[in-house]
């Protein structure tokens, strides 16, 4: 059930309150003071709060300023009198995603409360991450370990899908062969270090020469290795 914490010092309207939205299906918890409020807030797990404005102990402003300290995505919907025009304006720049103006029908309160969830599902969902990395055409996919370039697959050995997502995160990049050792391989390998050229040589054949495409791996003299287009004079 969606629990929402009701932040209200008249006993009247939060029972109220309580009773309705405990017939729509959420659960609710239920705070008179500022303080005994955004204590509930630390102690529960909420995904709303109702928070009045005019509250004693700590006025409904400043436990907003708290709460978003602490969660800046909660919905919080303000409960105002007719006449508090600044303190919903203030409240909004607090961060509040919506306020009713008391008295207000039920049903309106309901649909607001509505979309505030929803709208906060959306925001909180988890970010899908593709791993995905291109560069020139070639196309790596880190979680699935596939590799294509101008959509032609590419079968790599393990250690050659490693030496070329460690090319491919870093383009343009002039690395020497005790950097790719140390990245590929790790600081403990104590073998030889023409090992990178021995591997640099198979991902050159699967993506270039094997594809009859440019080179994307290119040597620089007396230093290393670098992943970069051909100028147009290459060849």
């Amino acid at each position: 059930m969606t629990q929402i914490l009701i932040i209200e010092d008249e006993q009247q309207i939060a029972r109220v309150l309580q009773l309705e939205l405990g017939f729509e299906g959420y659960e609710t918890t239920i705070a008179h003071t500022g303080t005994a409020g955004l204590l509930a807030f630390h102690e529960g797990n909420f995904e709303l709060i109702l928070l009045d404005i005019m509250l004693p102990e700590l006025n409904g402003l400043e436990v907003l300023k708290r709460i978003r300290k602490h969660n800046e995505t909660i919905p919080v919907i303000l409960l105002t009198a007719k006449g508090e025009i600044q303190d919903k304006v203030t409240g909004l720049d607090y961060g509040a995603n919506d306020y009713m103006t008391k008295p207000f029908e039920f049903d309106e309160l309901l649909a607001r409360i509505r979309v505030a969830l929803r709208f906060s599902s959306k925001t909180n969902a988890p970010e899908i991450l593709t791993h995905t990395y291109e560069f020139a055409g070639l196309t790596l996919n880190e979680e699935t370990r596939e590799v294509s370039r101008h959509n032609n697959q590419i079968d790599l050995t393990p250690r050659e899908f490693d030496l070329l997502t460690h090319f491919i995160k870093h383009p343009k990049l002039v690395q020497s062969r005790e950097q790719l050792l140390n990245a590929v391989w790790g600081f403990d390998y104590y073998g030889d270090t023409n090992v990178v050229d021995v591997y640099v040589r198979y991902l050159r054949q699967k993506v270039e020469v094997n594809l009859n495409l440019p080179s994307l791996l290119h040597t620089v003299r007396g230093v290393g290795y670098v992943l970069k287009e051909s100028a147009a004079n290459e060849t």
